[in-house]
């Protein structure tokens, strides 16, 4: 199968990402159940005015897709893919209330133009000038990875050359109110730093947004190869270990080839034992890193554990900050991703050096 190659990436998280100079080096840690991104200057990147109207969801994705471009040294692309879990969710608050505010009457359509998943891709392309392929996908936890799919589908078949890939979650007060009474979100503040200690139910939620650079061509920018993604509405513990083994040998890998696992554990107690199959199970001996600590937990927080891993490829070194285990890494050639929320919506993601 023809390569692809992930040429440039972008990021807006928690942490000081944004500068893709600058890899974990400072290290934000938090005490609390909720994180907003550090936000970057966005008067560099938007023009005032425009961003006075912009969701904070369409800012983020601006920020991280002018970064990607630019990295990767184009003014357009072929492809714009998107996956989103709530889109630009405040504005459609927003606009719900002023129904309810206004009983329905004199409304400015602004609020309902911006509150739909696919006004992110709709912005981008509209600043970029690109008249091509425009989807968004809306897939809970596995939203980025759908996009993962659908790009390398297009430039497999020579349908696209450079596709720009993101994923984006926003965080506004209702949906942490919702999250808070089915006990989705922790109920006491829990420190970053130990997370996985907190032996508790719920998660951190946060937001962020990850933009990349897919391409059929490599250069000098080139972080990594994308080799293959799958994704599982459903999937029983007793099978996650052999779906896993069946995945690394249809893309050609064994379980002994892969030099880093990335998991997604969040510290829900209640759900994060699905890792620990993984964890304790076929990859005991393999080095492991984690992420949400740092990003937070959202529908595409895994796009962040996909920047995570095209960052260790390309400068091969695992920051200390993102270590699971004591196992030390050789510099990593082959780095398999697994992903999960709540016993749904499984990922598995790999990628390899170039």
């Amino acid at each position: 199968m023809k390569p692809v190659y992930i040429n440039s990436v972008g990021s807006v998280s928690a942490q000081k990402t944004y500068d893709n100079d600058d890899f974990l080096e400072e290290i934000m840690t938090y005490n609390d159940t909720i994180l907003r991104v550090i936000d970057p200057d966005y008067k560099a990147h938007i023009p005032p005015a425009a961003a006075r109207r912009m969701a904070k969801g369409i800012k983020m994705s601006t920020v991280s897709a002018k970064t990607a471009l630019k990295e990767a040294g184009l003014e357009n692309v072929d492809a714009i893919i998107v996956g989103t879990g709530l889109g630009c969710i405040g504005d459609s608050e927003k606009f719900v209330s002023a129904i309810i505010d206004n009983k329905e009457q004199f409304l400015t359509p602004t609020r309902f133009i911006q509150s739909s998943h696919n006004t992110v891709a709709g912005q981008i392309a509209i600043s970029l000038g690109c008249n091509g392929y425009n989807y968004t996908y809306v897939h809970s936890a596995i939203s980025f990875e759908s996009c993962l799919v659908d790009a390398l589908v297009q430039i497999r078949n020579e349908e696209a050359n450079h596709i720009l890939v993101g994923g984006v979650d926003e965080i506004v007060a209702h949906h942490v109110d919702t999250h808070r009474l089915i006990n989705h979100i922790k109920s006491e503040p829990v420190s970053t730093e130990h997370l996985l200690q907190s032996n508790t139910a719920g998660c951190v939620m946060a937001e962020g947004a990850h933009f990349f650079v897919l391409s059929n061509q490599k250069k000098e920018t080139t972080y990594a190869e994308l080799t293959a993604v799958t994704t599982y509405n459903t999937l029983s513990r007793d099978k996650l270990t052999e779906k896993t083994i069946d995945f690394l040998s249809q893309n050609g890998e064994t379980l002994e080839n892969i030099d880093l696992i990335i998991l997604g554990n969040n510290g829900d107690d209640g759900f994060d034992s699905y890792y620990g199959i993984l964890s304790d199970g076929i990859f005991k001996n393999t080095p492991q890193a984690y992420y949400k600590h740092l990003s937070g937990e959202f529908d595409t927080a895994s796009a962040f554990g996909f920047w995570l891993a095209a960052k260790i490829l390309r400068g091969g070194t695992i920051p200390k900050a993102v270590q699971l285990n004591q196992i030390k890494a050789k510099k990593p050639m082959n780095i398999l991703l697994y992903n999960q929320y709540r016993g749904e919506n499984h990922s598995l993601v790999l990628l390899k050096r170039c």
